[in-house]
């Protein structure tokens, strides 16, 4: 009898101590360099996400750990990361963010299982990369076309693309081209930058001499010095971009009066704000609310996966993912494939306020 309860005791709290093991996860971000501002908050998203959980008292009793990791938006530094929180530290899923690292990434990730949740970066080629890349936004495809179509509806029939020397600058302006002239516009002219650059003035200058009726633009680093140089030039043809015009300092400097954006529709309760501000001392930006979205997604991927008495695996991350299909939070996700669909809206920056213009379904 002594020993049965002994037994029974041990079994008891083996499973106790089970149901308290920390589950840990990884995130590759810029941390430092020119995307470090865009890294800083995907982090504080994921972190946010993660205190929420772990104050609620984790998932199934786990709490939850993630092991950030700098890459400077760096593809080489990206695969030192990734081999180092897989090899060593034994992660089955990892946050990334911009396509260069992810698309690097994306082939390690096939080959060992590795579940990559992406939810801020949208080069076309992601939606391809590997079966274990899931993006919880479309790529810049679906994305351009709502905006090219929108200024062709507009009237803005001649554009010109200022575009980065990167994966997702370049896909922008592949997506431009195509989506705008199916729309019936035509693209007068276009100039590359690099990542990182500063001074856009050299090309703001050469697609001006095209005299466009818009200039869209596909960079991802610099968007607020590129706004102003484009106002001290005194150039008046509209600017249009993507989801990257989204950033505070964008927003708030007059010189980005009248720019106009789509943008991932996304809501935050008052209260969710008000908590996120008084715990960071910031506003939760749209990049902060992205990767609160795929944590929360991955939590709930988590849960179902520890219910089934599974390995916590990146494959079996994936398919909890891909079967639950649906996740709604601050934006609704709908899984399809690996790469999610979610509503847009075009937004125009004024008073230094971003604001609707119009909610695309």
């Amino acid at each position: 009898m002594i020993r049965i309860v002994v037994a029974l005791l041990v079994v008891c709290l083996g499973s106790a101590a089970r149901a308290d093991d920390t589950v840990t996860f990884g995130a590759i971000l810029p941390l430092t360099g020119p995307g470090g501002l865009i890294g800083t908050q995907q982090k504080l998203g994921i972190q946010f996400a993660m205190d929420r959980i772990n104050a609620a008292g984790g998932v199934r009793g786990h709490k939850i750990a993630v092991i950030f990791e700098d890459n400077q938006a760096k593809p080489d530094q990206s695969i030192l990361s990734f081999n180092k929180l897989v090899d060593l530290q034994h992660l089955p899923m990892i946050f990334t963010s911009f396509s260069g690292p992810s698309l690097a990434m994306a082939p390690l990730a096939t080959r060992k299982h590795i579940l990559l949740i992406n939810a801020g970066a949208q080069a076309d080629a992601l939606a391809k990369a590997s079966p274990y890349l899931l993006n919880t936004l479309p790529t810049l495809g679906d994305e351009a076309g709502i905006l090219t179509h929108w200024l062709a509806k507009s009237g803005k029939t001649k554009a010109a693309i200022l575009f980065e020397n990167s994966a997702a600058g370049i896909s922008g302006r592949d997506n431009y081209i195509t989506t705008y002239t199916a729309a019936g516009g035509t693209v007068v002219a276009q100039e590359p930058s690099q990542f990182g650059q500063t001074d856009f003035r050299p090309a703001l200058l050469k697609l001006a001499d095209s005299h466009p009726d818009v200039m869209m633009v596909s960079i991802t680093a610099a968007v607020q010095q590129m706004a102003q140089q484009f106002a001290q030039l005194g150039v008046k043809f509209q600017v249009a971009g993507t989801t990257f015009f989204q950033d505070p300092a964008l927003i708030a400097d007059p010189a980005a009066e009248g720019f106009v954006h789509t943008q991932l529709q996304s809501k935050v309760a008052p209260e969710l704000a008000a908590e996120f501000k008084t715990n960071y001392h910031a506003e939760m930006e749209f990049f902060v609310r992205q990767y609160y979205t795929a944590s929360n997604i991955l939590f709930v991927a988590l849960d179902k996966v520890l219910a089934e008495g599974k390995p916590v695996t990146g494959e079996n991350l994936r398919d909890a993912i891909l079967t639950i299909k649906k996740f709604d939070g601050l934006v609704p996700v709908v899984f399809n494939s690996n790469t999610a669909t979610v509503p847009f809206d075009i937004r125009i920056i004024h008073d230094k306020q971003d604001q609707l213009l119009e909610e695309m379904k």
